[in-house]
């Protein structure tokens, strides 16, 4: 795993772009602290710089920038190729690998597949995660591409008139000639979703590459200030469609067809030279994963799970019993409410935009204290998108089928109702049946799932109830003034998609959207931050395949998701070690607000703070604090949206429209 950057110009430079590109690089370090290198083409003012984190090929024949053996090809990757092996034997097997193999990483792999096969054809080929900066000598262009589904993070933009590009905007920001305007069109979404998603930033003029996607610069492009268009190069929609052509409706096969991906899938991701191990929080995904991975081993695989100090959000004895019966060598890192609340002044530089999903603590948590034992992590991650495990898909169907038949009067009416109750309500009332409910039912935060229900009951679609349900904040303009409103109804950012029926719909707007610009960003930053690699087993394209044949009720049935994962994982762990109510990766985060964070909240919530950000309300947000402050609101995830913009914005110190 590793960091890339770079500058292109287009023309000549009067001094070499070598001490740039070592100070965006080192900007990354993290990313990559066991090796540096910078590569320079002078006549057409290009440079690309590279730091590295060294897991396959420890030696220097991994060395990056590298050059094609043919002299054509220069490439900085960011990455793993996890079928690289058998792309070397198929290039072997043509005659196509003549010039021998100096060392046995993915990268000179790839750099001899993109000089025989081309550009795109590699891609589709490669397995694996990236994001790559390609510079073909012959035709003089340079290429930005990016995995399928965007694990591997790039950005770039125009600066100073020149296109500079990075896995962090951290690089961009140590650009010769960076100033960095916020973005204000930006926000209303931000606060809406927690992250800046889509191609945008939170800078003007700086853009995400899409996953799936690359981009061709021409010399003249560079030269010329221009942004060629973007060209999608993988769709998991058009993948989706594929695969359901093929669906099987033979359950047995069906099954078989999942294990086997996920099996072939865990057993390229688990090669590396460095240490590796796995996370375990003992629920379906992360156990299947470890399951998957011990099943392969004959040592034991490393596992780790985090226990906190606090009870209602502790799953380590569930990590540890599933450990236990498959027969790993388990590590429980146990860990403080002091060390998250210590991380929260850092998360600005750590994610370098305004992040707010509150699980990235606990994430980066268990990075950092895991990347004291191995190297390279495996997760579980994505496996609530691919099977259904989101307890949207079993609810929305339900709840629309019925609120369809009621008039909108009636729903508003029904909302209002249910916001008699305070949320605390409702919580000691799932409390108290807890104690008789199967644990199916059993519903942590139930006060708040309520309040959630009672504010989309008002919708008038159900793709606006699913961006309601999507929403940490279903009503952001509120925390706007009215001149940074944007007045479009949430479902507008929903494409309407032919042959998917609701929950098919719902999961692959979730894999486009909240996957990628929540899940894989918190991941990455939390991880890359504490220099430890980790890989998805379930973001690989065949089990993507396989997931998408399944038919639909093998996915989410008698209201249960993941009920194929299941199955799969109870063929190697006992159902009653599994069978509990879905925690996820929580902090009490309204408490903290009003306990050991309020001292921090009041100063980025303070009216001087807030004038720095003009889009926002600061009579309303202040209200709300206070609210909070008095328990009479559930204003957590509103809040801690607006405080993560805060502290960025006091971070950075951009200049503000």
């Amino acid at each position: 795993m590793c960091g890339i950057t770079g500058i292109f110009r287009g023309v000549p430079g009067s001094e070499p772009l070598n001490p740039a590109l070592q100070q965006m690089a080192d900007s990354i370090i993290h990313r990559g602290p066991d090796d540096s290198g910078v590569w320079e083409e002078p006549s057409v003012g290009l440079g690309l710089g590279h730091r590295r984190l060294s897991i396959v090929d420890l030696s220097p024949a991994g060395h990056q920038p590298m050059l094609s053996g043919c002299g054509r090809f220069v490439l900085a990757f960011n990455g793993e190729i996890y079928n690289h092996n058998a792309l070397r034997r198929e290039l072997e097997s043509a005659g196509k690998a003549s010039t021998g193999w100096k060392g046995h990483s993915d990268t000179e792999t790839l750099l001899c597949a993109f000089t025989v096969w081309g550009v795109e054809k590699t891609l589709e080929m490669a397995t694996g995660m990236f994001a790559i900066a390609l510079w073909d000598r012959e035709e003089q262009t340079l290429t930005l591409a990016r995995d399928r589904f965007g694990e591997k993070p790039l950005y770039y933009g125009l600066v100073a008139g020149a296109l500079v590009f990075g896995s962090e905007l951290k690089a961009l920001q140590r650009a010769p000639g960076w100033r960095g305007e916020v973005e204000p069109n930006v926000l209303e979404n931000y606060l809406r979703f927690g992250c800046v998603g889509g191609r945008e930033s939170i800078f003007k003029d700086v853009f995400k590459l899409p996953a799936g996607c690359l981009l061709k610069f021409s010399v003249s492009d560079a030269r010329n200030g221009v942004l060629p268009g973007v060209v999608q190069w993988w769709s998991p929609v058009g993948a989706a469609r594929t695969a359901l052509e093929g669906r099987n409706n033979n359950p047995e096969m069906a099954l078989d067809n999942v294990e086997q991906a996920l099996v072939a899938s865990v057993g390229q991701q688990m090669v590396a030279d460095v240490p590796l191990g796995a996370f375990l929080s003992g629920g379906v995904d992360s156990s299947l994963i470890v399951a998957l991975m011990q099943s392969q081993s004959s040592q034991k695989i490393r596992t780790f799970s985090v226990g906190f100090d606090d009870p209602r959000y502790d799953e380590s004895e569930h990590a540890a019993a599933v450990a236990a019966h498959l027969g790993t060598e388990h590590t429980t890192l146990r860990a403080t409410s002091e060390m998250a609340l210590d991380l929260v002044p850092k998360l600005p530089e750590l994610y370098d935009e305004p992040f707010a999903d509150s699980s990235q603590l606990p994430t980066c948590l268990i990075s950092s204290l895991t990347r004291q034992h191995v190297t390279v992590a495996l997760s579980g991650d994505a496996g609530d998108e691919l099977f259904g495990g989101y307890n949207r898909y079993v609810w929305v169907p339900r709840v629309w089928s019925k609120l369809s038949r009621m008039p909108l009067p009636m729903r508003q009416t029904l909302g209002r109702m249910l916001k008699f109750v305070p949320s605390s309500g409702y919580d000691r009332l799932m409390s108290l049946g807890s104690k008789v409910l199967p644990s199916r039912y059993q519903i942590r935060t139930f006060g708040e799932k309520l309040y959630k229900l009672a504010d989309v009951l008002a919708c008038s679609s159900d793709r606006a109830l699913y961006g309601g349900l999507a929403s940490m904040n279903r009503h952001p303009e509120q925390l706007l003034k009215a001149d940074y409103r944007s007045g479009n109804p949430v479902e507008d950012l929903y494409p309407a998609l032919a042959g998917f029926n609701q929950v098919e719909w719902m999961m692959l707007m979730d894999t486009l959207n909240f996957m990628v610009d929540d899940v894989l960003v918190k991941v990455d930053r939390a991880s890359m931050a504490s220099s430890l690699e980790v890989r998805a087993p379930f973001l690989d394209p065949e089990v993507f395949k396989a997931a998408w044949q399944l038919p639909l009720d093998m996915r989410v049935r008698n209201g249960e998701g993941k009920w194929a994962l299941r199955q799969i994982l109870y063929r190697h762990v006992p159902r009653e070690l599994i069978e509990r109510p879905k925690m996820g990766f929580a902090i009490p985060l309204d408490d903290w607000l009003r306990g050991p964070l309020r001292e921090w909240a009041e100063d980025l919530l303070s009216m001087r703070s807030l004038s720095q950000i003009p889009a926002l309300d600061p009579q309303v947000l202040r209200l709300m604090w206070d609210q909070h402050i008095q328990g009479r609101g559930h204003y957590a995830q509103q809040l801690w949206a607006v405080l993560q913009l805060s502290a960025w914005i006091k971070r950075w110190n951009p200049t503000v429209n």
